[in-house]
């Protein structure tokens, strides 16, 4: 394949949705933060979403915020897409938030449906739209029912595709047929935001995944992305059947951020799994079906559970 025919992905393709460490106290661990954002960008990532929900956003102050992205511009900007959640259900906050976000010299946004209000569809478009002329970054749509309580129609992203700056959808809604109606009918990137979908969105025609797994497997990721790129769908499949347990590990028994976090502290990469409340730290009988996921990987539980 010549250079020319290489397409270059503005946010990536394979993104990992960016715990906050914190500290034993609580305090955000910026340290941690940045050492964690260059070993992922070491180990594949070429992007980066800081403070999204699995960064624990709605429980950080603005500044913390502010701080979170210069500390991963500052360790990995240039060698990643460096993507804030700076959005919340409030759009005149998410302004001001993304305004100091672009100050500091991230390369986009990652815009969520306005939860909790439960808006009309035009509301929905009007928020995103409002934010991305406001702050003048690339944006990716993030659309999860599941957590905003409402859903983007496929029309409304349709719509939105039309703008200028939208240029991407994080896509958690689970519902391959409307997906494949984006994917048909807009140039919208589309990212699995399901990290067990990414192989068969890929296959349909998305770019890559914003993944929460990705922290503690980022090389098979990688792998897999790359090979369902190169329409190398055999070792894409294999690496999909390898990385399941793994995805049912971190996302299937404790909430996303509290799974990330402590097998991230057996692996070594973090000192500890603080969460802050309304996150709680797993119970041990939370943590047994996730070591019996990790056994069925084939990870060494003797070298977890010495950690």
């Amino acid at each position: 394949m010549a250079e020319s025919d290489v397409r270059e992905y503005p946010f990536g393709t394979l993104v990992t949705a960016m715990v906050t460490p914190f500290t034993e106290e609580g305090e955000v661990d910026y340290l941690k933060a940045a050492e964690l954002a260059d070993k992922l960008v070491q180990d594949g990532c070429d992007g980066l979403v800081v403070t999204g929900t699995t960064g624990e956003t709605s429980t950080l102050t603005d500044d913390e915020n502010e701080a979170m992205f210069r500390t991963v511009v500052e360790a990995v900007g240039g060698r990643a897409k460096v993507i804030a959640g700076s959005t919340t259900n409030d759009t005149r906050h998410s302004i001001n938030l993304s305004r100091r976000a672009a100050a500091v010299g991230v390369d986009g946004l990652l815009i969520t449906a306005p939860y909790y209000n439960k808006p009309s569809q035009a509301g929905v478009q009007a928020h995103i739209e409002t934010i991305a002329s406001a702050i003048g970054l690339p944006v990716m749509v993030y659309d999860i029912p599941g957590r905003a309580g409402i859903s983007i129609a496929t029309d409304t992203l349709i719509r939105l595709a039309e703008h200028p700056l939208i240029i991407a959808l994080k896509d958690a809604k689970a519902d391959y047929g409307e997906t494949t109606r984006v994917l048909a009918n807009t140039d919208l990137d589309v990212y699995s935001g399901d990290d067990g979908l990414t192989l068969p969105l890929m296959a349909a025609g998305a770019v890559g995944v914003v993944s929460v797994t990705a922290h503690v497997a980022t090389r098979q990721f990688r792998e897999l992305v790359d090979a369902a790129l190169a329409g190398d769908f055999a070792t894409a499949r294999r690496l999909h059947f390898e990385l399941d347990p793994v995805i049912r590990a971190v996302m299937t028994h404790v909430q996303g951020a509290v799974a990330a976090k402590q097998v991230l502290k057996w692996q070594g990469v973090l000192p500890n799994s603080v969460v802050r409340l309304p996150l709680v730290e797993p119970s041990e009988a939370e943590l047994a079906p996730v070591r019996a996921d990790l056994a069925e990987a084939g990870w060494s539980l003797d070298a977890l559970n010495a950690r």
